[in-house]
């Protein structure tokens, strides 16, 4: 959504290795949150697949110390989700997440993410809270609604750097 081809090109040229993974996005992602979700600690599930050829290039990124982006919140899920915390490394193959990650949950799948602005009350901003920080997180937002960005799917992104 937020690349274009000559912005790949740059990306490439730099060195930098993509990597894919198959998403099937539900209608539960643009879904308010319920008090079940946090009953539970559950969301919509969705279903992922990621290839062998991509969990290579995970697994040496995190073996060099690179960093890992993910490109959006759903993409974070997933990755999450097929990421071994015991071995500290990725399973190809298909699978699902319910995942519901909360600004007080440490996340080990990747150490940058590029995401859209989220609307409050909403599951996606409680993920990216998780994974920037809920001061960063305001700020970001006071400055997004200061100079009149574009908030959703199809709006502004941002790029949060983590700690390497």
């Amino acid at each position: 959504m937020h690349f274009s081809e000559s912005i790949f090109q740059t990306l490439k040229e730099k060195k930098v290795r993509f990597c894919t993974l198959e998403l099937k996005v539900g209608y539960g992602t643009f879904q308010p949150l319920t008090e079940e979700n946090f009953q539970n600690q559950k969301l919509h599930r969705e279903e992922f697949f990621l290839e062998k050829s991509s969990t290579e290039i995970l697994n040496l990124a995190k073996k060099e110390g690179r960093r890992i982006f993910s490109i959006g919140t759903t993409t974070l899920r997933a990755l999450e989700s097929a990421y071994d915390y015991a071995t500290n490394s990725f399973r190809s193959g298909r699978g699902t997440t319910e995942l519901f990650i909360q600004p007080e949950d440490r996340l080990k799948s990747c150490e940058c993410l590029i995401t859209n602005f989220h609307l409050p009350s909403s599951s996606l901003l409680l993920l990216v809270s998780a994974f920037a920080g809920k001061e960063l997180v305001l700020k970001a937002y006071q400055k997004a609604i200061q100079e009149k960005f574009r908030f959703y799917s199809y709006g502004d992104a941002m790029l949060i750097l983590g700690k390497r």
